[in-house]
């Protein structure tokens, strides 16, 4: 397995270690659930160094992100805005979701899942031909994510001078590079439902800063906590939630698709026409279940439109109960039963989030 440069820290703080996309990642540091709470009530940070962070640039860098992307990077009119968006192929499936930002004048960065790597890389490449575009990897950057209400207030005075207070007025989805270029690029982003930052900088910085956010307060969190808050904020997991199978408007992606200007060519858009003309048949939902068991990915789920399945699932410390993920027929309606072993356990569908800012948003 591929180790972070953090790897012998997480050793040494106890962390549980596995196999996560082929990369030794810290499942928990004893309790998932307290750290689930402390990025809920204070401060957490995770290790997010294998995400793949990719570097765009040359002349024709906007117009190649423009045919690539579902979204639009039109809506990045400024350095330093981040615009969420899903990468498709011809048949409107989800390569992979990813974050991308504005650096200037032909410079963009793109924040890719770890576990699609290879397979984002070759499709980034395979549609570049034709394009004068440059498609550097940052293997040698670091990642890490500081999450919480307390996240920023606790991580601003750990920052390079001044950078600290800079970042502090950044907006959601916007991101900052301090003096020192390359060292930092600090995105007021997150995968948790809270505020935070999510921190691209050296090795060498992320060794020093995991160790002043640990003197300051700062729980280290793991993988399994980092699933149940996003679960919780109505965040979609790659490879379970949306897959080249699906796409964006069966996944409760809708949103992230720019349909205007209708003459923009992107890749995928013909089948999403269609789709969308049509209907799709199926539906990305929320579920809470209201008897006992714990939902995971896989189970069936019965409707008054035909069955559906599970897409991801679990327990909520937040709201101490099963919540999910699940593709359902459209016309479902709100009442469902899902399998469970050998038991019918009946559940609601819901519409996510779950949680966020540290309140519940659905009463069970």
């Amino acid at each position: 397995m591929k180790q972070t440069a953090l790897y012998e820290r997480h050793k040494a703080a106890g962390a549980r270690i596995v196999d996560f996309g082929g990369w030794a990642m810290p499942l928990h540091y004893g309790s998932q659930i307290d750290e689930h709470h402390a990025v809920r009530q204070s401060a957490g940070m995770f290790d997010v160094s294998h995400m793949t962070v990719v570097d765009i640039s040359g002349a024709d860098a906007g117009p190649w992100l423009r045919y690539l992307l579902a979204n639009n990077i039109d809506r990045l009119p400024a350095v330093g805005k981040g615009l969420y968006s899903c990468m498709l192929n011809e048949t409107g499936g989800v390569v992979d979701d990813l974050i991308v930002y504005n650096r200037g004048p032909a410079e963009y960065r793109m924040v890719v899942n770890a576990a699609t790597r290879e397979a984002d890389l070759d499709w980034m490449h395979s549609t570049a031909d034709g394009f004068d575009v440059t498609i550097r990897e940052r293997a040698e950057l670091a990642m890490l994510a500081v999450q919480g209400p307390a996240a920023r207030e606790l991580t601003a005075p750990l920052l390079p001078a001044h950078a600290g207070a800079d970042a502090l007025h950044l907006g959601s989805f916007e991101s900052f590079e301090p003096d020192a270029p390359g060292e930092y690029f600090i995105a007021r982003t997150g995968y948790t439902g809270e505020d935070g930052w999510e921190i691209v900088l050296t090795a060498t910085a992320a060794l020093t800063l995991w160790d002043e956010l640990r003197a300051a307060g700062v729980q280290p969190c793991g993988l399994g906590a980092r699933d149940t808050l996003r679960l919780e904020a109505g965040l979609n997991l790659y490879g379970q939630d949306m897959t080249t199978q699906t796409t964006p408007l069966e996944s409760n992606l809708a949103w992230t698709v720019a349909w205007e200007p209708e003459e923009r060519d992107f890749m995928g858009r013909r089948a999403l026409e269609a789709q969308r003309a049509a209907g799709p048949s199926h539906k990305l939902v929320g579920l809470l279940l209201e008897g006992r068991g714990i939902m995971r990915a896989g189970q069936v789920v019965q409707t008054s439109a035909g069955p559906g399945e599970i897409t991801s699932g679990g327990f909520s410390p937040s709201m101490e109960q099963s919540i999910a993920f699940a593709r359902v027929p459209t016309k479902s309606d709100e009442h469902c039963e899902v399998e469970i072993r050998k038991n019918v356990v009946p559940a609601r569908i819901v519409k996510p989030p779950f949680v966020k800012n540290g309140r519940v948003l659905i009463n069970g």
